[in-house]
This record gives structure tokens, C-alpha cells and sequence, in this order.
């Protein structure tokens, strides 16, 4: 099966709560990795998400992690950012 990944910046302009993130996330950007599988026998080209995961600084000095959220769950997080004044 054909897989393809995906890399976004996500912002954020507050503080931010994401559902299976058992931190607060500091405001700023962040790089947003999405892993996506063809989806065979069909006439033209689909992908279906697998993954989504968001890299983010250790809670434990200087290096970075990456955590697996789901893609309704960092659209929430986006959606209540931008409802802050």
C-alpha cells in the first residue's frame, strides 16, 4: 500500500488544551505531521488518514516530542484558539 506524509505549521495564538496532550501547549507554532494510506482499487487517487501526530518540546530539558492526537481533536484546539479575543 502507498503511503504519503504530510507536514503543516499549526499556530496557536493562546495557550492550548488538546485532547490526549496531558499538558497545556505555550502559544506558538508547531509542526503537525500527517501519515495518509492510499486507498486501492478505486478509478482515481484517495488517501485516508492513519496518523496525526504534533511535535512538541520535551517537558524534560531541551529535546523534542512527538504525540500521537487525533485530527478532530487539534481541529477543536484550533477552533477554541481562534474564539479568544
Amino acid at each position: 500500500m502507498s503511503t504519503r506524509t504530510r507536514r503543516e505549521l499549526v499556530t496557536f495564538k493562546h495557550p492550548a488544551r488538546i485532547k490526549g496532550v496531558d499538558r497545556t501547549i505555550p502559544a506558538g507554532s508547531y509542526e503537525v505531521v500527517t501519515d495518509e494510506e492510499m486507498i486501492e482499487g478505486i478509478s482515481f487517487p484517495v488517501y485516508r488518514r492513519v496518523a496525526t501526530l504534533i511535535l512538541l518540546p520535551s517537558e524534560h530539558g531541551s529535546s523534542m516530542e512527538m504525540i500521537s492526537i487525533g485530527s478532530v481533536d487539534l481541529s477543536d484546539a484550533q477552533l477554541a484558539d481562534a474564539s479568544i479575543p
